[in-house]
């Protein structure tokens, strides 16, 4: 082939011509497709229709919106969304819509106490403690005069199906609910005794099951201690209640006193005693056991602890005061129909594996505060058992631990850290109060060290402690004869050397006190004044009583050096202790000279109230009637009253006192009070034949 031919091209092949059915049309991907050649526009075109106020924001004017602009309708929908977070808000809204508009509480409180409980049952956690908050902060404080029992049977109708949910949480924290009613609604639990119960007892048999979550486990004991708590103060007052007069109890057209009606609900309480109290015994045998195989003792768990032994306390409480009620004087119970027989529950044999493991013994080398737990633990034990104290046998219940726990408690010898001194003294409250009828029970051998560690604690008190205030009610119990256990006291020698130990730190605690706090000045003035009235003539107690006075010198005047007076805590007293004071005097068998010129120093002081210096002088004069107080004596307090009475001399009646002077009318109602005295102390010739004498020596 040659050149040229090579530079043409070879013409291209002409293709054959075919049918063609269908044409390919490329389209560009995105590109709407074009109708059909047979689609028919059907839509409608049309201007908006505009109404006016036709807005949602307008259908809410007048109605009460939360800060979100929700109404009280639309937060109740979404109560009940599935998202817990959705629920959390509308509760939230729901407590701001109340607390901007209380009112709607009050118009629609069925409506919103409807719609809440419903929560109570709730998945989430965070919801039910946010219902829970919202109950104890709002609605209940807000409808604290409306709370009534159809609301609460609102709640505790869904409290109750909690109890028995299968979610361990759920249930647990359905008795936190619980106590929260019983608290704002106390007969709610009365009315549902039986139910409550039984479930409390379901807990504690499961205890294990729930021993995880022990924040709610503590609030579920603390619910059943609460409750508890209520029956205990309810049978006090069924028992102060039972001192008056049957008449006057009486219902009308009714045979039936209420007292007999309010121990109803006791006795179906102590009927479940029998189920309930083993439970806690095993809850805290458990516990304990897990307290100290912790190697660091939380405050929850100990909580848990503080709360079984509570329950036991009030249980056993209760469980005495029914058996007191029922128990005649013979020993034998009063045969009442209808009333259940509460004395055939063995409560010892219930707490018998308690008291085989008192004291609570703690590991070695544990810390200060679980030394504290531990004592504070075995005080309340100690508690339970001193209720119980007069049918407990030594040869099944051996004692001597008991007592001796005891003893080391008084001296301070048991192991409660380095605060020793300020947690005895707070727990004193719990033994002292028994103490008086526990001392005269107990076995002869263990009666002297008691009362002397007993008196070392009493003598080391502080006065101004509130301690001080319990020994003196022990001590007045065990002086007084108001009570078999201090006849058997005051008849026994060796106790009597105590006795004196505890008057003589009487006039000791007033000069200390003074006005600094008179409900104690005025308790120890009450005690002086019962041991004078109650003090049989040449008894030890008379006599000892006679030697208060010479330590009350100080009490009038601490010291007088020519016209300097040093005054005592008298003058600062108030006028119902200055008047218990004054009525001691009486009852002293002879009056010394010393304390009269103490007394007639404060009476010249121009602050002493005038019909104080009155009252004096009326008490003197009766007490010389009966032979305690010389007349040669009363004269001189008499004329040495009138004679240096301050008085101003302006003519005037007014009250006021002016810097060291008292008003005239005081002074001319002093004066016919003594007249009057005077005049009724025998012949008038014989008094004024016996006043010239004086008169004409001065």
């Amino acid at each position: 082939m040659n050149l040229l031919d090579m530079g043409k091209s070879k013409p291209r092949a002409k293709k054959s011509k075919r049918g063609v059915d269908f044409k390919k049309i490329k389209r560009k991907v995105g590109r709407k497709l074009p109708p059909p050649k047979n689609f028919t526009d059907t839509s409608i075109k049309s201007k908006a229709i505009i109404l006016p106020e036709q807005s949602i924001a307008t259908e809410k004017v007048g109605l009460a919106v939360d800060r979100k602009g929700l109404t009280l309708r639309e937060l109740f929908q979404q109560t009940s969304h599935h998202n817990a977070r959705t629920r959390k808000a509308a509760l939230l809204g729901i407590k701001d819509l109340m607390l901007k508009h209380p009112l709607e509480l009050k118009l629609h409180k069925f409506a919103i106490i409807e719609k809440l409980r419903e929560r109570i049952c709730d998945n989430d956690k965070v919801v039910r403690e946010t219902l829970y908050q919202i109950l104890k902060c709002v609605v209940f404080p807000c409808l604290m005069e409306e709370l009534t029992r159809p609301i609460m049977s609102l709640l505790l109708a869904y409290v109750f199906n909690a109890m028995t949910h299968m979610a361990a949480d759920i249930r647990l924290m359905a008795f936190k609910f619980f106590e929260l009613i019983v608290l704002n609604y106390p007969s709610s639990f009365t009315l549902h005794t039986q139910q409550v119960f039984d479930n409390y007892i379901d807990i504690l048999r499961n205890y294990q099951i729930y021993l995880q979550d022990r924040s709610n486990l503590k609030n579920a004991l603390a619910g059943l201690e609460r409750c508890l708590s209520f029956l205990v103060g309810k049978a006090r007052e069924c028992d102060r209640r039972s001192v008056l007069d049957f008449d006057e109890r009486r219902c009308l057209h009714s045979y039936t006193s209420e007292a007999q009606n309010d121990f109803a609900d006791i006795f179906l309480a102590v009927n479940k005693f029998e189920d309930l109290v083993p439970a806690l015994v095993n809850c805290f045998q458990e516990s304990i056991l897990l307290f100290r195989g912790m190697s660091k003792n939380d405050a929850l768990s100990f909580d848990c602890l503080l709360c079984t032994v509570g329950c036991i306390n009030h249980s056993v409480e209760l469980f005495v005061a029914t058996t007191n009620k029922f128990l005649g004087c013979h020993g034998h119970v009063s045969q009442t129909d209808g009333e259940p027989d509460v004395v055939k529950i063995d409560m010892l044999g219930l707490l018998k594996k308690l008291w085989e493991s008192f004291p609570i013994s703690q590991p070695h080398n544990v810390g200060e505060k679980e030394d504290e737990r531990y004592f504070i633990l075995n005080v309340k034990i100690t508690e339970t058992f001193l209720h119980l104290f007069q049918w407990i046998n030594d040869n099944t219940f051996p004692i001597e631990k008991f007592l001796r726990f005891i003893e080391c408690f008084l001296l301070g010898k048991v192991d409660c850290g380095a605060s020793n001194k300020s947690l005895l003294e707070k727990n004193l409250s719990t033994v002292l109060p028994f103490f008086p009828r526990f001392i005269s029970q107990s076995i002869r051998s263990w009666r002297v060290p008691l009362l002397k560690a007993f008196t070392l604690a009493y003598m080391d008190c502080k006065v101004d402690s509130p301690a001080c205030l319990l020994y003196l009610n022990a001590i007045e119990e065990m002086i007084l004869p108001t009570s078999s256990c201090s006849m058997l006291l005051c008849s026994d020698p060796e106790v009597l050397c105590f006795l004196v130990d505890w008057i003589h730190k009487l006039p000791k605690i007033l000069q200390c006190v003074g006005d600094r706090h008179t409900n104690i000045s005025k308790a120890v003035l009450k005690l002086i004044l019962s041991i004078g009235q109650s003090s049989m003539l040449n008894s030890l107690l008379a006599l000892e009583f006679d030697h208060i006075q010479l330590l009350l010198k100080e009490f009038y005047v601490i010291r007088r050096v020519e016209d300097a007076i040093t005054y005592g805590p008298f003058l600062k007293l108030p006028l119902d202790c200055q008047e218990l004071a004054i009525c001691c005097l009486y009852y002293f068998s002879s009056i010394s000279i010393d304390l009269l010129e103490s007394l007639c120093s404060c009476c010249l002081n121009p602050s002493m109230d005038v019909f104080i210096v009155i009252r004096v002088v009326e008490v003197l004069f009766s007490a010389y009637k009966v032979g305690h107080v010389y007349i040669s004596d009363l004269f001189g307090f008499l004329f040495t009253l009138l004679a240096r009475f301050k008085v101003h001399t302006k003519w005037f009646d007014a009250e006021s006192k002016d810097g060291d002077f008292s008003s005239r009318g005081n002074f001319k109602l002093l004066a016919t009070y003594v007249c009057l005295c005077l005049s009724r102390m025998g012949d008038n010739v014989l008094v004024l034949k016996l006043l010239w004498k004086e008169l004409s020596t001065k």
